[in-house]
């Protein structure tokens, strides 16, 4: 059968699924859309949370990252997983125990002031689109290539698709149809790394195949792999990282981030009680390393077939004529995510890392500049081809990474959606606004954002996993401190905490814009995004501690110079710090 027909059968069944739970699972009142009648089993809402966790970025980019990195960016994994840890130990059962639908709910209520909401929608608004964009730009990589259209035209199929089950289902309808993408997403994610794990190492388990032999040579895989990249120019596989100062506050942005992540945190609204929500956490987490402990063998076998069908010998004398490429590179040619250039006008694949330093080396060898340059983001999706699996696998993988991408776009929409609508129009434009009509705004609210997240996404300022580390660089500098600050301090006041939101949203996504462009512009960055140019060492992408740090001590010291909350927020603040049972989400 031919692979396209067997694409459209896994994507388009899986699809019809999503919308079929979607039609099902219909949010009939406000509650149902916003946090899904509060009614979710823990395992269940456990599963939703692992798709909602993971996203492109995790399937689709992040293992492209450590595979273009390697131990360098090993710091995704190191900074989400500690950031789920923190999310689900000192965040969320206090939320729940709150009882509201949404994270600026809760800091309006927290810090007694309709402004400290307002400043919060604006940090989850900016968070969550620039987390969207990522999603979408990775939903674009995917269905162009296994729908065989320009990736333009993949984002807006992909945005039809959300726009089918989000706006229909609301949370209820996310909830259960993020399940299925789960399903989805790690069969589909597991199944070809234990193929590969077999065919290069003989051995089915992928975390231990990174490890083991390699058939072909008999040296040890990480071995193999470091012979080869390094006689090309690229810095060992393992080697370590130079800049500490920077991978620390990398790590602790990802962590701190997860942790202020609106998106993530709402799914604790959906369970009965304070309990559940702290078993939500623990099932979210098993479910979440099934794919994560996978993720660094899918790289590192990625980059080596990688090299080795470029170079089939496995060193630098013999690259490939580009006429005798594989079928893979020809098909994902024309989704322009792979491009070729032949500099050197030899007829063959020069890929290396064209830098000064191997500049001398690389004239030795009659090159004249890199020839392939391939979009890091395909790798995971590309690794069934680059392998010669069969053609099942990769529509399993088409389906995969596109669950991985809508179900974590569809919780961001609906978190901005919630903020608008709920926070926004019934909090403070309309406070008499009926059921019904809160939901019709909450509908039209996440059709806008889908909108605003495809033109975006059509441009982004990264690959998928650098634009989410901006994401969570944002969401660390602005939410994260107001929601510990909220539930840990009885002195923290109106005052401090609308300026410590405000401060490190501004410091973040100045220096941010500085190096990325302003608003994500093209064009528009004032400094090339290189590592001579940063401050310090400090990568945009690691400024959201830095950020945090702003806040808490612009928080404190307002706080502190001003008068101290109410009596009777101190007295709040003091019953969310013991999360024995909850009612229901409730509105005012």
């Amino acid at each position: 059968m031919d692979q396209f027909i067997i694409n459209l059968l896994f994507v388009g069944g899986s699809f019809a699924l999503y919308i079929g739970i979607a039609i099902w699972a219909k949010a009939g009142s406000t509650s149902d859309f916003y946090v899904a009648g509060g009614g979710i089993h823990p395992i269940t809402n456990g599963a939703a949370i692992g798709a909602d966790w993971m996203s492109a970025a995790s399937f689709i980019s992040m293992a492209g990252l450590i595979a273009a990195g390697g131990y360098a960016n090993s710091t995704f994994l190191m900074g989400w997983t500690g950031g789920y840890v923190l999310l689900a130990m000192l965040l969320a059962p206090y939320l729940r125990k709150f009882g509201k639908f949404t994270v600026p709910e809760f800091i309006g209520d927290r810090y007694y002031s309709q402004n400290a909401r307002l400043v919060a929608v604006i940090c989850l608004i900016v968070a969550s689109v620039t987390y969207v964009i990522g999603q979408m730009a990775g939903a674009g990589v995917a269905f162009s290539r296994f729908l065989e259209v320009d990736a333009t035209l993949g984002l807006i199929i992909a945005a039809v698709v959300i726009f089918l089950y989000a706006v229909m289902g609301g949370m209820k309808g996310i909830t259960y149809t993020q399940v299925a993408q789960y399903c989805v997403l790690i069969v589909a994610y597991t199944i070809p790394a234990v193929f590969i794990s077999i065919q290069l190492t003989g051995n089915p388990i992928p975390g231990l195949g990174m490890f083991s032999t390699h058939t072909e040579s008999g040296l040890p895989l990480l071995t193999k792999l470091n012979q080869v990249i390094t006689d090309l120019g690229f810095n060992e596989y393992t080697a370590d990282v130079d800049n500490k100062l920077n991978m620390v506050l990398f790590t602790l942005t990802l962590m701190i981030g997860t942790a202020g992540l609106p998106h993530v945190i709402i799914r604790f609204f959906t369970v009965p009680k304070v309990a559940d929500a702290r078993w939500s956490g623990g099932w979210a987490l098993i479910f979440i390393a099934l794919l994560y402990l996978t993720a660094p063998a899918v790289a590192s076998m990625a980059r080596l077939n990688l090299m080795t069908t470029i170079y089939p010998d496995g060193t630098a004398a013999a690259p490939i004529e580009y006429d005798e490429r594989p079928q893979w590179v020809r098909e994902w040619e024309v989704t322009g995510l792979i491009q070729y250039e032949d500099k050197n006008n030899d007829g063959r694949i020069q890929l290396y890392n064209d830098v000064p330093s191997f500049e001398e080396e690389a004239e030795a060898r009659g090159w004249e500049g890199n020839e392939l340059v391939v979009n890091r983001d395909i790798l995971v999706l590309a690794n069934p081809e680059i392998a010669n699996l069969p053609g099942w696998v990769i529509g399993l993988i088409a389906a995969g990474g596109l669950a991985a991408a809508l179900s974590t776009a569809a919780g961001l929409l609906l978190a901005i959606s919630s903020a608008i609508s709920h926070d926004l129009i019934k909090g403070r434009i309309n406070p008499a606004i009926s059921d019904k009509g809160e939901l019709l705004a909450a509908r039209i609210s996440m059709a806008v954002a889908i909108v605003v997240a495809t033109y975006l996404g059509a441009n982004p300022p990264g690959f998928a996993a650098q634009v989410v580390a901006l994401a969570f660089g944002i969401a660390a500098a602005s939410l994260f401190p107001a929601l510990m600050m909220g539930i840990f301090s009885k002195r923290v006041n109106n005052k401090g905490a609308i300026a410590g939101m405000l401060s490190g949203l501004v410091f973040t996504l100045a220096y941010i814009f500085v190096y990325k462009g302003w608003l994500f512009i093209p064009g528009t960055n004032n400094l090339a995004d290189i590592p001579e140019n940063w401050v310090l060492g400090i990568s945009p992408l690691s400024i959201g501690a830095i950020g945090a740090i702003v806040n808490f001590a612009v928080a404190f010291t307002v706080s502190n110079a001003t008068e101290e909350p109410p009596i009777e927020i101190q007295e709040l603040v003091e019953s969310v710090r013991y999360p024995r049972g909850a009612g229901g989400a409730t509105d005012h």
